[in-house]
């Protein structure tokens, strides 16, 4: 379990508790970088190679997010000299070792790594250190001599995503049932999930049963929830804890297989286009808003600090400390999060440019979407 800065911890709920904050680009800039106003290590200058190791591809975040928005922060802070080299591993540990490896035989300078499997990752972590190649964990913690992390605050969206459930549920939560679907055992994050979701939960409600989604796959997640309503039985459950939106999606499909017209709250995470629509519906409660925006710019910052020596702006952008198991007190930054509902669409991936009212009503969703004043 990571530790957290206290400090932070007390800004990330005041903003996650406000359904009309919005997280913009632009206040991830904690200390310009690159440009005329600063001057490159000696050693290494605009001329910088970041490689950057993406996960899967099941969330589309990454390819649509993620991987542009940090190749264009590094043109704009290394004024249009730096690269990024990616790679997505598709949800295979051993590949992404490979990825790492023939990045370390490449010669990037830096490397941002999202870990598949963040016990197996170490040894290419230790690889590319001996090599003077920094890494960076990137939205999941890794576990080897990492030189920064940069991530949600996860125990956080776990405590968001279950306040809404119990919220949902209302007077009487207490006697209630509900399943909770958890994200993939190999995912670090998946435990702060877990771990944030039940201390709101415990007490609260009635966990009925349990589960972790293998590889977060949706079709797992699906043979779970099947299984669930077999053996608790449907007018039983009253609630779902869905780890993510693809989790969520899943859960809903089986809820539908058996009949049901009107789901049950289900959480989600990460305000996926098909989840805001779900939620604009009536289908999905809630989801977690996660600025990638954010995250990705203040990666790329972290990155083109690190391989420059510019130790003030690195220190700046990573105030925070975090342990993994291997490795404690780690420099860190992490990014608050938002509770998504129908009252807060507009106020969050709408105003972030994340989508448009035109992509998210379409014609299934449009009476809805002019319900809710989404135009």
């Amino acid at each position: 379990m990571n530790t957290r800065n206290t400090g932070l911890r007390r800004t990330v709920i005041a903003v996650a508790s406000s359904a009309a904050v919005s997280v913009s680009v632009a206040g991830c800039g904690l200390v310009g970088l690159g440009g005329s106003g600063t001057s490159a290590s000696p050693t290494k200058g605009d001329d910088i190679k970041v490689g950057l190791l993406l996960p899967e591809k099941e969330n589309s975040r990454y390819d649509k997010f993620d991987y542009p928005i940090i190749r264009e922060q590094v043109k704009k802070l290394t004024e249009g000299k730096g690269q990024v080299v990616y790679e997505n591993a598709e949800a295979d540990a051993a590949k992404q070792l490979r990825q790492l490896q023939q990045m370390v035989d490449d010669k990037v300078d830096v490397i941002l790594v999202d870990s598949v499997d963040s016990v197996s990752i170490a040894k290419g972590v230790s690889k590319a250190k001996e090599a003077g190649i920094p890494v960076i964990a990137y939205d999941r913690l890794a576990q080897g001599p990492i030189d920064a992390y940069i991530s949600f605050d996860n125990e956080l969206v776990g405590e968001t995503q279950a306040k809404a459930l119990v919220g949902a549920l209302g007077s009487g939560s207490a006697s209630k049932k509900i399943v909770m679907m958890n994200g993939s055992l190999t995912d670090p994050n998946a435990a702060q999930f877990k771990a944030g979701a039940k201390s709101e939960l415990e007490d609260k409600v009635i966990i009925a049963a349990q589960y972790n989604t293998k590889d977060w796959k949706p079709e797992n997640a699906k043979a779970n929830m099947v299984q669930a309503i077999h053996d608790i039985g449907l007018s039983n459950i009253a609630g779902v804890y869905a780890a993510n939106d693809g989790i969520a999606g899943a859960v809903i499909d089986a809820f539908k297989a058996d009949g049901v017209t009107k789901v049950p709250p289900v959480t989600g995470q990460d305000s996926e286009l098909v989840a805001v629509q779900r939620i604009i519906k009536g289908d999905q409660y809630m989801s977690v808003y996660k600025s990638y925006p954010q995250e990705a710019s203040a990666a790329a910052e972290m990155a083109v600090a690190r391989v420059q020596g510019r130790s003030i702006e690195f220190d700046a952008l990573t105030r925070d400390k975090v342990d993994s198991p291997s490795n404690k007190n780690i420099p860190a930054q992490l990014v608050p999060v938002v509770a998504l509902t129908t009252d807060n669409i507009r106020n969050t991936v709408i105003q972030d440019s994340i989508y448009t009212a035109k992509e998210i009503c379409t014609a299934p969703y449009r009476s809805a979407c002019a319900s809710l004043g989404i135009k």
